[in-house]
């Protein structure tokens, strides 16, 4: 089957020569065929994400027109305004993608709004909410290499798509031939017909007044005189983040040059992902030269942040996401009820793999915080039941362990831009007053203990990869281990029983420990790997970290 596939596409006009040329040149690699025409990319809850090249089982101009076609046969189910939001990152063949999906859209007489420079996922959702769209779609392949591309796609509340919505759209695209079923016109055409409209600038200002309205303390960033270094990673954040840290009063930003404009190669980091070293270590670098008090990462499409905080003896240290979601925690609750600005009941969010140190701060404050399901579209689900209840302002903060933040119902994705903003406002805070981010993170550790959370990850490439990934979640189901090296599991969350959970259908497993520590596995919904989350307690981080290392030695052979 896998044969004849490929020979429909060579033998196809297939205008992208990239794909033509990559087809010739396996044709005497019958492995290389399988593996791009063998299988299809599965379209879910994420999207589409996969290597670029050509095939069924690859990001090309052809898949994401069936794609699209999918979704428009959703929207044209739905009534509404028959309206598609459009975004795109700065990934190689971003800007195509994004004009071959308006370019269906418009053919199936579906209006689109699509941004005339390349924009992040919080711009996407904000968008889609703004137009009071049926659907969004960001083409982005987050913090992948540069080799990857993807397709998100969004619902009508600017939230990721929900399963049901996917599984019709997925029906969908399994019956539309991939290289003949999609209808489309032609850009220009589009434009002409006026069914393809570009984002109006009062979209992308009304997007910068709500995020700079959710400030915690407004006007004190002009006098702080904070010292920043950024990197956009050369993706989406240069235009969106600078103009808000420069309207709320902070001047002296230095970009990390390399990575300043949008670069889809990623030429300075080959995985430009704000949670590892690497990433920040040009602009880590940098602040050292310049004596930045902090120095901040976003990925490539602007919705997650990562950064260095200097301490007292001038060396810089990496936040982990978990830690800035406790900071930002801590900061916003104070800040809001010194201001006199914190609602009634208010409610904070964060996944069910986050840290439980946030529990404890939540507490403090008499914060409710309420735990999902791993992916930012169930706290955005938080927010629209408050939304629904007429109490959305109730809603004060979101997060996730993956370095993704959110404050305030404006978009319902994790955005970095907002993110930008209150960990520099932080950071300006605790300056001003003669503190610091690492001499108040070590406060709240003298207050409730010192947490440990850290994630190791276990990949599963190839073909065979999920079907190794389903072996091993499904053996850990029914040979339950008693112990992780002598820590006895005294508890064990299956979320594939939501009936036990109250929470949806998840394939993840939490064991409770004698000691306290909690181990969480979990598939990742993107990427062919297994996560192992670990959260240990010490008297101290060298104690902590001994005891993390002692499970993930239990741990490892699991994945063998």
């Amino acid at each position: 089957m896998y044969r004849e596939e490929y020979e429909k596409w060579l033998n196809a006009d297939l205008i992208d020569v990239d794909l033509k040329k990559e087809l010739l040149d396996i044709a005497d690699d019958e492995e290389a065929i399988k593996e791009r025409f063998a299988v299809a990319l599965q379209f879910g809850t994420a999207g589409l994400r996969g290597t670029l090249g050509a095939g069924t089982n690859r990001m090309n101009i052809w898949v994401v027109r069936q794609a699209t076609q999918g979704v428009a046969d959703w929207v044209k189910t739905q009534g509404g305004t028959q309206t598609v939001a459009i975004s795109y990152d700065s990934r190689l063949k971003g800007w195509n993608f994004a004009r071959e999906a308006a370019g269906v859209l418009a053919a199936n007489g579906i209006n689109v709004r699509i941004y005339d420079e390349l924009m992040p996922v919080p711009a996407l959702s904000f968008a889609t909410r703004y137009y009071k769209c049926n659907a969004g779609i960001m083409i982005t392949a987050s913090h992948n290499p540069a080799k990857y591309n993807g397709y998100k796609a969004y619902g009508p509340d600017g939230c990721q798509m929900t399963d049901d919505a996917a599984a019709v759209v997925y029906d969908s695209i399994q019956k539309t031939d991939v290289l003949t079923g999609a209808k489309h016109i032609d850009f220009a055409e589009g434009v002409e017909k006026g069914l393809i409209k570009f984002v109006g600038e009062d979209c992308k200002n009304a997007l910068y007044a709500a995020i700079e309205e959710r400030q915690v303390r407004p006007g004190l960033c002009k006098t702080a005189g904070l010292k920043l270094v950024y990197s956009p990673l050369n993706g989406t954040g240069l235009v969106p983040v600078t103009r808000v840290l420069r309207d709320m009063g902070i001047e002296d930003i230095t970009i990390v040059p390399e990575q300043e404009y949008p670069n889809g190669y990623f030429t300075t980091c080959s995985y430009p992902n704000p949670e590892i070293f690497e990433a920040l270590e040009k602009g880590l670098e940098l602040a050292k030269k310049v004596g930045a008090d902090l120095m901040l990462a976003t990925d490539p499409d602007a919705d997650r942040v990562g950064i260095a905080m200097k301490c007292p003896d001038g060396s810089y240290e990496l936040v982990s996401g978990n830690e800035m979601g406790v900071l930002l925690l801590d900061y916003i609750c104070a800040g809001r009820i010194e201001k006199g600005t914190m609602p009634k009941n208010p409610v904070a969010v964060m996944s069910i793999v986050s840290t439980p140190l946030a529990v404890k701060v939540a507490e403090h404050y008499g914060v409710e915080l309420r735990q999902t399901l791993t992916g930012f579209k169930w706290i955005g689900d938080q927010i629209a039941q408050l939304e629904a209840a007429g109490e959305v302002d109730r809603f004060i903060f979101g997060f996730e362990e993956s370095y993704g933040y959110l404050a305030g119902p404006y978009v319902r994705d994790k955005d970095a831009v907002i993110g930008s903003m209150l960990i520099c406002e932080m950071a300006a805070y605790y300056r001003s007053i003669g503190s610091s981010i690492k001499q108040r993170l070590e406060e709240i550790y003298k207050e409730y203990g010192r947490y440990l959370n850290k994630v190791d990850s276990y990949e599963f490439p190839g073909l065979t990869g999920m079907d190794k990934m389903n072996s091993i979640m499904a053996s850990l189901r029914e040979n339950a281990p008693a112990d992780f090296a002598g820590d006895k599991v005294v508890t064990v969350t299956d979320y594939t029983k939501p009936e036990e959970t109250g929470l949806p259908k998840a394939n993840v497993l939490i064991y409770g420990l004698e000691s306290g520590s909690t181990v969480v596995i979990r598939p990742s919904g993107t990427e062919p790997k297994i996560k192992a989350y670990y959260t240990t307690k010490g008297a101290d981080l060298a104690g902590a970290q001994a005891e993390k290392d002692k499970l993930a030695g239990a741990v490892k052979p699991l994945f063998a």
